[in-house]
């Protein structure tokens, strides 16, 4: 973070002036009293802050009017100057200041990250998610309450509104890989996804919906994705009574990075140089980590469940790997898949 002025205008206020005093003052007894420097330097600090010793030497009549000059210039200004400074380390300004710049260093230095624009209910999950997948993350939050939640929990923040560009670039929009906006109004999600796009046109971006004509809107500003948090809670619901033991069972492959079972993404960039353009078979016998490869994603957006071995691994694919937590640790060795 730039130094910032907004913290210490007051003090810097108070200080330039008491400055600019005390030279005017040091200056005019050198040119009217002829006194040394130390002389006059002595002469208008006693003077400015009336602490009343004798004088350097007896002060001629020009002397006593420049000295009354002096006086009357400097009334109420070191007074000013000492309960400005006192006044911002009593109210712990101080503290405020040296937070956000050690955090603002910490934004600096990561990048390839996450951007979480408010952390309400879906913005905790998400971040739970993140850090499960040791994903580095940053979040976006304006409102107090939920900014001193963030400060005890220790988590990376940038204090702001999501809506206002100069935030989302102090988040490091341009270094981060992906961004999630989770604010309560769709316009808000809808001005956030529309910025972001145009300030990093690589950037993946999912914005959460509450409208059922939301979803079109996000994704022709530039939205990768959509998720109604409210319509997914209540299809689970549902699912849960008509078809429970499915649920729970695919409830219980994790993408938390967990539990017992977990689900990992392959893309072609992972897969090896030398088995680029074979076939899913040809993998399988060269790489064995016990984990099973489920789905299959192609160029075109196509999805398949169970794909056959035949399967050629071509530019743009996507294999979805099942696997317990030593599995998928295994396969991300091998196939380097960032974790």
């Amino acid at each position: 973070m730039l130094f910032n002025f907004q913290y210490f205008k007051e003090v810097y206020i108070a200080f330039f002036i008491l400055l600019l005093i005390i030279v005017f003052g040091t200056m005019g007894f050198m040119f009217v009293e002829n006194y040394t420097f130390s002389e006059a330097f002595y002469m208008t600090i006693i003077t400015v802050s009336t602490v009343g010793f004798s004088e350097v030497r007896e002060l001629s009549s020009s002397g006593r009017m420049f000295t009354s000059l002096l006086i009357i210039t400097s009334f109420g200004t070191f007074a000013f100057a000492v309960t400005s400074i006192t006044k911002y380390l009593a109210s712990g300004d101080y503290k405020t200041y040296f937070r956000d710049y050690k955090v603002n260093q910490e934004v600096n230095k990561i990048s390839n990250h996450v951007i979480i624009c408010g952390y309400g209910r879906n913005g905790k999950q998400a971040v739970k998610t993140l850090i499960a997948h040791n994903s580095a993350y940053i979040i976006v939050e304006s409102n107090p309450v939920i900014i001193a939640q963030l400060q005890a929990d220790g988590r990376l923040y940038i204090e702001g509104d999501a809506t206002e560009e100069d935030n989302l670039l102090r988040a490091g929009l341009n270094k981060a890989k992906a961004l999630i906006t989770t604010l309560p109004k769709d316009s808000d999600n809808l001005f956030v996804v529309l910025t972001a796009r145009e300030l990093n046109a690589k950037l993946t971006i999912i914005s959460r919906a509450s409208a059922d004509n939301s979803g079109r809107k996000l994704r022709i500003a530039g939205a990768d994705n959509f998720i109604m948090p409210d319509k997914i809670g209540g299809q689970h619901m549902a699912s849960l009574v008509v078809t429970p033991n499915v649920v729970e069972f695919l409830d219980h492959i994790s993408l938390q990075g967990k539990a017992d079972v977990n689900l990992e993404e392959i893309t072609f960039d992972n897969i090896p140089d030398d088995f680029k353009g074979r076939t899913i078979k040809e993998l399988n016998s060269r790489y064995t980590t016990g984990c099973s490869i489920i789905g299959f994603k192609s160029l075109d957006g196509d999805y398949i469940i169970n794909p056959s071995p035949d399967l050629q691994l071509t530019e743009g694919i996507k294999l979805f790997v099942l696997g317990s937590p030593d599995q998928i640790k295994a396969l991300n060795k091998i196939f380097n898949v960032p974790v």
